[in-house]
Order: structure tokens, then sequence, then C-alpha cells
């Protein structure tokens, strides 16, 4: 039987609770489709920091470059809003992305039927949502240097955050998108400021011409970042995959994220480059939520998003595409049967706790 190597790293707040609930269904891959995965656990964020000082130890950062696919749970919290910058909880997260070279964040925002009247947009703006937000990851302002605050004296400082693209990692991006797209409907839409930035102005110069070398056949269209968030809110349903840098992309995926109704139902996935021998990639997988650290412990997280991410991690790490959409079509049945989490519940449906929406879906799965 094969071997998939899974490291787990469930961070702070809620994360050890959902990620609790993702285990149910790794051990339902195990069981039921002979999956062969076996589990490492390891810190991120600030329990990596009461434990070693550090966001995450270079024994668990190991790990993670030895791991077949990691699955990530949130970090962060006010306990460690003190700590120095370089070892905040977040760098632990930026590290992982950095270091295994995941420059592809795919971020889906799916409405569920069932949900369509949590959204606090018009339910026929929002009903059938399924769009793609494909997100660069390692590169722009988030990583560019320098990276600083100076002190100018008089009581006066100056602060710098440094946008930098090259050609290469906007081509690698861009195909990500046109690749993935051939999966969906076909088309793109690459989001940029080029009437301001100058990264924009070659985001916009290498995704057309990457278009034009090797993706003709799917639709291109271009929009300025501002614009963007504008008709994701207008009308969302106009976009199938959209494409964009690392700065507009955290923003404009959290905007999407909120058009389904809750931060709790969203997965994310974050992969690298196929290896040249294998094909395979390394990759990430987190729900998009946080760490909510004003609910942790109280056994009413929503673990949707993280047991979506897990089947994200089965299709895209092991081609695992029937499990998958089982564990899609089993979150689907559940919201169908009206059983909810506090953060979605309505009037007419039954609240379930973090553990019973984990089980409810296991349920569903082994019906």
């Amino acid at each position: 039987m094969t071997t998939r190597k899974l490291l787990l790293l469930p961070g702070d707040g809620v994360g050890p609770e959902t990620m609790n609930q993702m285990r149910k269904l790794i051990d339902w891959a195990n069981r039921e489709h002979a999956a062969g995965f076996e589990i490492e656990e390891g810190l991120v964020g600030g329990a990596a920091y009461d434990a070693h000082g550090a966001s995450i130890s270079e024994q668990d950062m190991a790990k993670a470059l030895a791991a077949d696919a990691v699955l990530f749970g949130a970090v962060g919290g006010p306990k460690w809003d003190d700590v120095a910058y370089e070892v905040r909880p977040e760098a632990g997260l930026l590290r992982l992305r950095k270091d295994l070279g995941l420059f592809a964040n795919l971020r889906p925002a799916i409405c569920y039927p069932a949900l369509a009247d949590s959204s606090s947009l018009r339910k026929e703006v929002v009903e059938g949502l399924d769009i793609l937000i494909v997100r660069e990851l390692t590169g722009g302002v988030y990583f560019g240097e320098p990276k600083e605050i100076t002190d100018l004296g008089n009581g006066q400082k100056r602060a710098i955050d440094t946008q930098i693209y090259d050609t290469f990692e906007i081509e690698r991006i861009s195909s990500v998108a046109f690749e993935l797209a051939r999966t969906r409907t076909n088309r793109v839409c690459s989001m940029e400021k080029r009437n301001v930035m100058k990264s924009g102005v070659l985001w916009n110069e290498v995704v057309t011409a990457t278009h034009a070398a090797g993706y003709k056949d799917v639709e291109l269209t271009h929009m300025l970042a501002d614009a963007g968030g504008m008709q994701l809110v207008r009308w969302p349903k106009q976009f199938d995959v959209i494409v964009t840098d690392n700065l507009f992309g955290d923003m404009l995926s959290d905007v999407a994220a909120m058009l389904t109704g809750s931060l709790g139902m969203l997965p994310s996935a974050s992969l690298g480059a196929p290896d040249e021998a294998t094909g395979s990639r390394r990759a990430l997988y987190e729900p998009v939520h946080g760490s909510a650290p004003d609910i942790a412990g109280q056994g009413i997280a929503n673990p949707i998003a993280m047991i979506a991410s897990f089947a994200m991690c089965l299709r895209y790490s092991f081609d695992m595409v029937e499990p998958a959409g089982q564990v899609e079509e089993a979150i689907a049945a559940v919201l169908d049967a009206g059983k909810r989490t506090a953060d979605i519940m309505s009037d007419g449906c039954e609240q379930l706790s973090t553990d019973a929406m984990g089980d409810a879906i296991v349920e569903q799965l082994t019906g």
C-alpha cells in the first residue's frame, strides 16, 4: 500500500479544535479508500513560540519539507501581541510558504445553496456562486526588501515596504490560473493596479504575453484591483478564476469569502512548482478563517473550512478526485439537512457543536 506522509500543524485558537474534526476524515480515507496516510504533528505560531521561542522550530520545518502535504490550522491571538515582530505567530506561516516555495494560493469562494440566505448580499447575487481566486504568495510587498522603519529625528519615522515582482513569478502564477480555468468555465480575470504601480504595469504585460504564448483558448480579461473589489460585491458571478498578486489577493479573497456567508466555510490550498522528476508539488492546506481566539475552547467553531481543505488536499496533492468529491458532497448534504454551527445558524435549523458537525459529515460519508 502506498504511504503518504501528512504533517498536521494545528496552531493556535480554534486550530486544534477544527483539526481534530479533520482527523476523522483522514481515518475515513484510510479505511474506505486505502489512502495510506501517516500522520506527524508539529507546533506553529504562538504554540511554537511558547515551546521554542520561535514561530516554527527547525525540527518542524524539516518535517514540513519531508511531508507529502501539510495541513495547517490557524495562528495568532492576543496572548502574543507583544512578542518581537520576527517571531510573531504569523511569521511561522510566512516561513512555511517561503521555504516550501508555495507560490500559488488557491482560494475558492463557493456559496452552498443551503446558505444563500446567510450572505449579507441578496440571495440572487450569491446563490450558486463558484469562483476561484489564484493569489501569488511568495513575492510582492510582503517579502520585498527593504522592509523597515527608520527614525528621521524630531519625532518623525519613516516606514518602508517594497513591492517587487520578476517576470518568472508572474508567468508561473498566471499559468496556474489558466490551467485551472481549463477545468472550470475557461475564463480568467487578471487584477492589478497598473494605473499607479509599475509592478502592475509589468504584471499586466506578462499575464498578457503568457496568455498569448500558450493559453489562447482561455478567455482573458483585465481589471484594476479596486474595481475588482467593487465588482465582487456588485455581481460576483461574473467571475470564474481571478489571478492577482500577493497584496491584492489577500484582500480580494477575504472579500470573496464573506460573499458566502461565513469565513468558517472556506478552504484554501497553497502549491509549489511541480518536481521535475515526480511531478508532485509541495503543498499546504488551511482554512481561511484564522484563529478566532474569542471562541477558542468553546466547542462552537465551524470545522467545515478545515474539512474542505482536506478535500482540496485529496484532489491536488494525491489526485484522489472521487474521495474529494465525496467529502464536498457530504458537506453540502449536511447543510441541506439543516445542520449548522453557530456562525451559520438560522431559524429552523439544528445547531451543532464543532465535534458534532465533524461527526455529521463522517456519518453522511459512511451512511
